[in-house]
């Protein structure tokens, strides 16, 4: 299938859980992804992807994960 992804990274805050007028649960967080190599200076960069989960996974991420918590994604 095109256009599929898979993100490892860590939260960085916690997954802000609202919920839709027809009561869906959603949920968007940061995660902060390191890239596999290094900058001129030595150093390693991360990039920081916008996401966005919904329904039942919304809750349990929400429930379970926190500021920090390493996490893999796949999506579209």
């Amino acid at each position: 299938m095109i256009n599929n992804v898979v993100l490892v990274g860590r939260l960085t805050k916690d997954p802000d859980l609202r919920y839709t007028q027809n009561g869906t649960a959603v949920a968007s967080f940061t995660l902060a992804v390191n890239r596999s190599f290094t900058n001129q200076q030595g150093e390693r960069e991360a990039d920081f992807i916008s996401c966005v989960i919904w329904r039942k996974s919304a809750e349990a991420l929400a429930t379970y994960a926190k500021k920090g918590t390493l996490i893999g994604v796949t999506g579209r």
